[in-house]
């Protein structure tokens, strides 16, 4: 058996986006415009794809002209050089993201924002911009200035966000971390910038829990040499201490809002990689890449327009939350939830979906299939006429997620599943309103992303697993990684196997549709046999069945050539009857997959760790298995629960006191 056809999927159409979402989408204003201005004409999604990869320049010129960028110095080039990494995008241009952020209707909403720690507020963008004007002021005023670095740990509140578009409007650089987080793993993020303002809250309330901080706080600042001012910021009966307080910040001024010019690349927010196999990986983004991507990404695909509003729930840790903020750049109004987004019931979400009156509702996989299990029906319990997409990201969703979805909404609410992250800010794969929708599977790559499937040799597959990668440069690419002057660090990451070439580090399989299924971290790829397998499809199998709650896989390799160790850890579901669970997982996964994968061991463990964005730690796992301390593992100042792995290091303990491979095997 080949690896074209070890769990090939079906491609099977689930439906097409009505006439009526399609024409009245943003992306059809895009063509007719691009016909009307351009002279271009294009049959289908396919050809306007394919343009917007070969004709660069013209591309992204259009985004730049259709959506009106203002530049106080304009670009001598829009891309210079050929070779990724070394190219410039829109060399000489000056200009400034916060502007783009806040140029809108002052009477038309920008942020609703709900919490479980205070009263619910609403800010039009006017209302925005003075908060924006007086703190701008008042980081002047801390002596705060281009390229100086600004971080928060604080949650996902009105206040994060004045303060982002405060700091760039200076040219600051900025980065969050969600409260969640332990001092440990802020340090080891922030503690590469040397920032010299930090923003904190002291607690916040999780549910009906409260959470004290203020020992974390007490370390950030111990932990933190560079820190020059600490900004308390109050949160409901938390009161925050710093050198300044939120209100000084704040205060009333006379200094007008300015948006300071700066080069197309600037820096103007450091995302941090999750940590899972080092210390987190500080990840430049520029003013320009991220206006433009965004602009392009939330317009075009995901149809956002002025008095939209986008609901999708991110702490500020995570590149979502950097992607809802910039919900703004197209007058449209950010949802900000903070709290327990499952309190106090499953179909929270939902209800507040409908409140809100979102027109795009960002769904993760879990929260799709808990309501499926749950038996809710969203679309019937709730006025949810407003919304015209439903967007899922951070992990696989299953082709049962997918008709459910279908199910509910009906062909007027497009299914729009991405796949991209930190790296990009962005998805490099995902559907529009002119893309299909097939079960189990991303519509397609995004327009401006030249995005394929390698095999080792750099040849382009189809309908096979290999690696993803992106053959041109896309504007958000990052600038660099902070503190590596010659790129050398971020040239290993990505550009190391195939030169030139962007290597994203995920395994995929395109179909000849050109939709895909994203299959997992290409370093935790199952090759048994030869046969090679992502990890997302086995989860696809295994997490169907009604006795499995979830689950994680790993491989270990047989340094002699054999099959190896292949082990599926099981956290039980309703139903769980041991034998007849483990039974029914093999046959599913000898129908579904291939022999091959049938797992040597079945274990059955309390939790799988995941990081805060929901993806499996497949990786940490298996270098436990292998023998590393879990103490050692830089995952663990990712975790609400370091004790996670402690059945994993169990069943370590047991392989390693095993006396050779043939009795590791069950």
């Amino acid at each position: 058996m080949s690896a074209a056809d070890a769990g090939a999927p079906a491609h099977r159409l689930l439906y097409r986006p009505s006439p009526a979402l399609r024409e009245a989408s943003v992306l059809a204003d895009f063509v007719r415009w691009l016909g009307a201005e351009r002279g271009l004409d294009f049959a289908d999604v396919t050809a306007l794809h394919a343009w917007s990869v070969e004709d660069l320049d013209a591309f992204w010129t259009a985004i730049w002209d259709y959506f009106g960028v203002r530049a106080a110095v304009p670009a001598r080039a829009v891309l210079t050089g050929e070779t990724m990494p070394e190219v410039r995008w829109f060399d000489g241009a000056e200009l400034n993201y916060a502007e783009h952020c806040l140029r809108h209707d002052p009477d038309s909403l920008a942020l609703i924002a709900t919490s479980q720690t205070r009263e619910d507020a609403e800010l039009t963008f006017g209302a925005l911009g003075e908060q924006v004007r007086r703190v701008r002021a008042g980081l002047r005023r801390l002596g705060v200035g281009r390229g100086d670095r600004v971080v928060a740990y604080l949650p996902n509140i009105p206040e994060t966000v004045v303060a982002f578009l405060a700091a760039a409007s200076l040219g600051a650089v900025w980065a969050s971390c969600a409260p969640e987080f332990g001092s440990r793993a802020v340090i080891d993020r922030f503690g590469q910038l040397d920032p010299v303002v930090l923003l904190v809250a002291d607690g916040y309330r999780y549910g009906d829990k409260a959470i004290d901080k203020a020992p974390d706080v007490a370390a950030l600042r111990a932990g933190l040499p560079t820190v020059r001012h600490v900004v308390g910021v109050p949160y409901g009966e938390f009161r925050a201490e710093g050198d300044v307080l939120w209100d000084e910040l704040a205060a009333e001024t006379d200094e007008p809002l300015v948006f300071d010019a700066v080069p197309f690349s600037h820096p103007l927010f450091v995302l941090f990689s999750s940590g899972t196999t080092g210390k987190p990986k500080p990840i430049v983004h520029g003013h320009g890449g991220i206006l433009l991507e965004h602009l392009k990404s939330l317009g075009l695909h995901w149809d956002l327009r002025a008095g939209d509003r986008l609901l999708w729930f991110t702490t500020t840790a995570w590149m979502m939350w950097n992607t809802l903020v910039s919900a703004l750049l197209h007058g449209a109004a950010a949802v900000l939830i903070d709290g327990n987004p499952l309190y106090p019931d499953l179909d929270s979400q939902w209800r507040l979906a409908a409140a809100t009156r979102a027109t795009l509702m960002g769904a993760s996989p879990g929260l799709i299939m808990a309501s499926r299990d749950a038996g809710l029906r969203p679309a019937r319990d709730h006025d949810l006429s407003a919304v015209r997409q439903v967007g899922v990201a951070g992990s696989p969703l299953t082709a049962a997620g997918f008709a459910w979805v279908h199910e509910q909404f009906g062909d007027d609410v497009l299914l729009n599943v991405g796949s991209g992250g930190t790296d990009v800010c962005s998805a490099i794969v995902q559907g529009s309103p002119f893309h299909d929708v097939w079960a189990g599977e991303i519509s397609g790559a995004s327009l401006g992303v030249d995005a394929v499937a390698f095999d080792p040799q750099g040849r382009v597959v189809v309908d096979e697993l290999g690696e993803l990668v992106i053959r041109r440069p896309m504007p958000s690419m990052p600038i660099g990684f902070w503190a590596d002057a010659d790129r050398t660090r971020f040239r290993e990451a990505y550009f190391d196997v195939y030169p030139g070439i962007w290597r994203h580090g995920d395994w995929v399989r395109f179909g000849p549709a050109g939709s895909c299924i994203v299959a997992g971290r290409s370093d935790a790829t199952l090759n048994r046999g030869g046969v090679r397998l992502g990890t997302a499809e086995f989860y696809r199998v295994v997490e169907e069945l009604p006795t499995v709650a979830d689950s994680l896989v790993v491989h270990l390799e047989d340094p002699e050539g054999g099959p190896g160790l292949l082990v599926l850890f099981v956290v039980p579901g309703s139903g769980w009857v041991e034998e007849t669970a483990r039974r029914d997982i093999h046959r599913a996964l000898r129908e579904a997959l291939t022999p091959r994968h049938v797992p040597d061991r079945i274990v059955t463990v309390p939790a799988v760790p995941r990081t805060r964005t929901g993806k499996k730690l497949e990786v940490p796992v298996k270098r436990i298995l292998q023998g590393q301390d879990p103490a050692e593992l830089a995952a663990l100042s990712s975790l609400d629960d370091p004790h996670v792995f402690d059945a994993y290091a169990a069943f370590a303990a047991e392989l390693a006191a095993a006396p050779s491979p043939s009795r590791q095997t069950a």
